[in-house]
């Protein structure tokens, strides 16, 4: 199938294919479909599926030749709300109808010159569409589609009480709903089930996976040491850029101070950076002017950037999903990538529920002088299915010990032999 069999008008198509997109993702096939028949939709689509595209472009369908504010598109960060209207805007060329943002950690006076001049789709934060609401600056009875996009995140994040206002404001009929999420959990249901009549479910990938080009590992070390080797990590001349994830800002801002005393370009991203900060730091990374960037889970869906060699968990992510949306960010678009994973002893629990949503165990790399404690469970997946390389000190072995050449089986259906001869190392079962 491809976009000119979507019925969508002429001047989206076009728009899309100049773009250089000619045939839709599974979750465009599925859901723009229903959609252009004003159907509710409710999408389970990871991050990188192409969901923007899925409800943006029959919205943009539906409202055309339309005036006045009639979509409204709920995100859960500045930096999603920002990639969501920026994408909205490059599809909506030539149609006459405005996109509007608002986002917190501005003020609040800076909206109102969109709001004045009127906007046909407004994308936003809960809060801050809040915060205009509350001061009589959005008018919401008009809104004929509303979009709740990362809807498990928003929910994550708190931000239920102000989604129900924004739902109270809304008109109840006639009203169009497309409700996407990553992942599905009872809280989500719940909304859903709320605010959709009649919903069309579509789903983008049925079985959680991470891309085809990721080569995954984790790294067993002790908590005290795991900056000594992110720093030696760093260095490595394979790794151009790296995201690296935290799991508190404390932690992200002592990560960052660590990194930059060691002479590398960094920044830092998360919720206590004020906007300013924030949107400075991702253009940095995305410009290759800094080559390390440490962000915290809160900001980690909002990280649209092509290119990043190495994802690095600092922290192993206590959500087992959240390590898929983690690793999503390197490998983009058919590209290849490494993920890495740091694993302390109080962390071997995060990393095993990992490996259990994935159906695979994930090799290990023991690192002399920073691996001092012993993973030797089989777990669910069985001797057969375990790796463990151990990293040699020469720096001309570290490079030749990396596993970039491994492929996506690495942790697998290599055996012991065939790892020693493709990496140069010693393996063991």
């Amino acid at each position: 199938m491809r976009f000119t069999e979507l019925n969508l008008a002429p001047e989206l198509v076009r728009n899309v294919l100049e773009l250089g997109y000619e045939t839709p993702t599974p979750i465009q096939q599925q859901a723009i479909p229903p959609a252009l028949e004003g159907r509710d939709v409710l999408g389970r689509a990871p991050t990188g599926t192409g969901k923007t595209a899925a409800f943006i472009l029959p919205t943009l369908h539906r409202l055309r030749g339309m005036e006045g504010l009639r979509c409204l598109v709920l995100c859960p960060t500045r930096e999603l709300a920002i990639q969501v209207a920026d994408n909205a805007r490059q599809y909506a060329r030539g149609s006459e109808l405005f996109v509007g943002l608002v986002y917190g950690g501005t003020k609040v006076d800076a909206d109102m010159r969109d709001l004045r001049a009127g906007v046909e789709i407004l994308v936003g934060t809960p809060g801050r569409v809040n915060d205009h609401l509350e001061r009589g600056n959005l008018d919401l009875s008009n809104v004929e589609v509303l979009v709740l996009d990362e809807a498990d995140r928003m929910l994550d994040m708190g931000f239920k009480p102000q989604i129900d206002q924004i739902l109270r404001r809304c008109r109840r009929t006639g009203r169009q709903t497309l409700f996407f999420s990553a992942t599905m959990p009872n809280s989500v249901k719940s909304l859903a089930y709320e605010m959709l009549r009649d919903p069309v479910t579509v789903e983008a990938a049925p079985k959680v996976t991470t891309a085809e080009g990721v080569e995954q590992f984790v790294y067993p070390v002790e908590t005290s040491k795991k900056t000594d080797l992110l720093l030696r990590i760093l260095k490595q001349p394979e790794v151009t850029t790296a995201l690296v994830f935290s799991r508190t800002k404390f932690g992200a801002d002592r990560i960052g101070a660590a990194v930059a005393r060691a002479g590398l370009k960094v920044e830092v991203m998360h919720s206590d950076r004020n906007m300013t900060q924030r949107v400075r730091a991702l253009e940095a990374f995305r410009a290759g002017e800094v080559q390390v960037l440490v962000a915290t889970d809160v900001a980690q869906r909002g990280i649209d950037v092509e290119g990043i060699s190495h994802v690095i968990n600092y922290d192993a992510p206590k959500d087992p999903e959240g390590y898929v949306h983690r690793v999503g960010r390197t490998a983009r678009a058919g590209e290849t990538g490494v993920a890495m994973t740091f694993m302390s002893g109080g962390e071997i629990g995060d990393v095993a529920a990992v490996e259990h949503l994935l159906g695979y165990r994930i090799a290990r790399v023991n690192v002399p002088g920073f691996s001092v404690f012993a993973d030797e469970s089989t777990g669910e997946f069985g001797e057969e299915q375990q790796t463990t390389i151990t990293m040699p000190e020469s720096k001309k072995e570290q490079r030749a010990s990396r596993g970039r050449r491994m492929g996506k089986h690495a942790s697998k259906e290599l055996s012991p032999e065939e790892l020693q001869k493709l990496l140069g190392v010693v393996t063991a079962a």
